[in-house]
């Protein structure tokens, strides 16, 4: 009888053991993917920008022959830069 009550004992808790280690696993896997998430967005905003800087030259260029007047819808006034930069 003795051995009968122990090994249930020694069952429970190795099963209360490895719902632990389960709990860890799950917990430190969506961690990770947490990280994850924030590298490739990291990336995608800062880093590629800077190492394909051809891609990105061209979009000033775009906007020189745009006069500000003329696309600003009608009864706002157009911007100015607050600083007074040039």
């Amino acid at each position: 009888m003795a051995q009968t009550a122990g090994a249930g004992f020694g069952e429970s808790q190795a099963l209360g053991e490895s719902i632990r280690v389960a709990r860890n696993l799950s917990t430190a896997l969506i961690f990770r993917s947490f990280i994850f998430l924030i590298g490739v967005a990291f990336y995608s905003i800062y880093c590629r920008p800077l190492l394909r800087l051809e891609e990105y030259k061209g979009t000033t260029i775009n906007r020189a022959g745009i006069v500000q007047e003329d696309v600003q819808p009608s009864g706002l006034k157009v911007w100015s830069d607050p600083f007074g930069r040039k």
